[in-house]
């Protein structure tokens, strides 16, 4: 997840770039980095480009389309399909500031009103 981070953060990027951004934050390898964006690649969780030299890699979906998927999988495994025990949950170990609480009630708010159109 920090190599697609920087990913979408920086856009499409080479190993060294994405090992750069991530030693700026902790120790790591650039062969760690190499290996873990070639296994990326292989199942599908980075495009690479072995068009240019260095090679460039992306990512194949959106940070959000990604987030979702990964949620509903947590949601579904961990949570029993209860997003509700996920969101409790998550509220009760993090401290939320009020900006956190307000966007969650505008989208509750939002859901309801979708869902009233139906």
């Amino acid at each position: 997840m920090e190599i697609l981070r920087v990913i979408w953060d920086r856009g499409p990027s080479t190993v060294r770039e994405v090992y750069n951004t991530l030693r700026a934050e902790r120790d790591v390898g650039y062969s760690t980095v190499l290996k873990f964006m070639q296994i990326m690649t292989r199942k599908g969780s980075l495009v690479r480009d072995e068009r240019v030299r260095p090679q460039i890699y992306r990512a194949p979906q959106a940070r959000e389309s990604t987030q979702r998927t990964i949620v509903r999988d947590l949601v579904s495994r961990v949570f029993g399909g209860s997003p509700a025990s996920l969101v409790m949950q998550a509220l009760s170990d993090q401290k939320s500031g009020p900006d956190d609480r307000r966007r969650i009630r505008e989208l509750l708010d939002e859901l309801d009103r979708k869902k009233g159109k139906r």
